[in-house]
């Protein structure tokens, strides 16, 4: 094992477009702890929270290593470890308050690991495990959706990596009907493609809804919450709920009382974040998925694939998920 390895960071936050914004780094290789896996990074991919923390978070005096998604190679285990071995592939998202996948070699808790889906490149898998598992979270911790349910979620940004993720879930485990939201005529070919019943534009979204489902829908999975609440409480039935995965500021969900309506947070750091005692059902999650991508219920999102994974090449897929137009994942794969 080299003492050093190559990665990938920043020191201040910067525009992508600057080249200081990420810069080329060599780093000590880390030290696995007792539940730790360290992994050989394959792949990665680059998620909106990328981008956030990039242009928004000053990492103080040491550079920060970006990524969460990766698929790779298990090449050491600490002592603890007891759900792999050396040399079993696996993909995850790993936690925000560790440093991140853009490196040769990462450390990693193996309860938010799963193996890698079977029939899968690296880069296929690699576009998967943090939208999998916010997916998965919003869908069955959240709303508590089980087999035998039944409604209509409506899914915004329904042809981004989480939407895509929720709508295919959703239509495999449940009963519930799907209606995405996209407006370009590629991403709603996206979206049907992957298991929406219905797609809409997003721009009159009370319209739109209730123009397939009149009588109201059960369920709001929102990416684009700000300025929404006043058509969620409009399209949701009595009793409903909504989840929400971005920040908006100073949100005012008063609209939502009348309907007796549920507003959840889906933020999927939270268990590696607070070490919660159900940590490894981020594991199990991801290892049921694989499962079914291995099936071919549920396929990758992958729709771009870059590389090698350097500072330059990182660069451009953080350009092109800041962009706002992206159709699936974009992944960065070898060294």
């Amino acid at each position: 094992m080299p003492e050093m390895m190559r990665a990938v960071g920043y020191r201040k936050p910067l525009p992508s477009s600057d080249p200081a914004s990420l810069e080329d780094l060599e780093v000590p290789v880390p030290e696995p702890g007792p539940r730790d896996l360290l992994v050989r990074v394959e792949a990665v991919s680059v998620n909106p929270v990328d981008v956030k923390l990039r242009a928004s978070a000053d990492p103080g005096r040491e550079p920060r290593i970006l990524g969460f998604d990766a698929a790779g190679v298990v090449v050491a285990t600490g002592a603890d470890v007891t759900l792999f071995a050396p040399g079993d592939e696996v993909y995850y998202a790993g936690s925000i308050n560790r440093p991140g996948t853009d490196a040769q070699f990462h450390a990693v808790d193996e309860r938010v690991v799963g193996h890698k889906p079977r029939g899968l490149t690296f880069a296929q898998a690699a576009a998967l495990p943090l939208t999998t598992i916010t997916a998965w979270e919003t869908l069955f911790d959240r709303f508590r959706l089980t087999p035998e349910s039944s409604g209509v979620l409506v899914v915004l940004g329904a042809a981004g990596g989480v939407g895509s993720m929720i709508t295919q879930l959703t239509r495999a485990l449940t009963r519930l009907v799907v209606i995405g939201t996209a407006s370009r005529p590629e991403s709603q070919r996206w979206v049907l493609d992957h298991g929406a019943h219905h797609v809409i534009d997003h721009h009159d979204l009370a319209q739109g809804v209730l123009g397939i489902a009149p009588d109201g829908v059960t369920h709001v999975f929102s990416t684009h919450t700000d300025g929404s609440i006043e058509a969620f409480a409009e399209i949701l039935q009595p009793g409903g709920a909504i989840t929400a995965i971005d920040d908006p500021e100073g949100l005012d969900i008063v609209p939502l009382k009348n309907k007796s309506l549920s507003f959840h947070w889906e933020f999927m750091f939270t268990r590696p974040l607070f070490q919660t005692v159900d940590l490894v059902e981020q594991h199990n999650l991801l290892d049921r998925v694989a499962d079914m991508v291995s099936e071919g219920t549920v396929q990758t999102t992958l729709t771009q694939e870059l590389g090698p994974i350097n500072a330059g090449t990182l660069r451009e897929a953080h350009a092109m998920v800041e962009a706002g137009r992206m159709v699936g994942k974009v992944v960065i794969s070898g060294w």
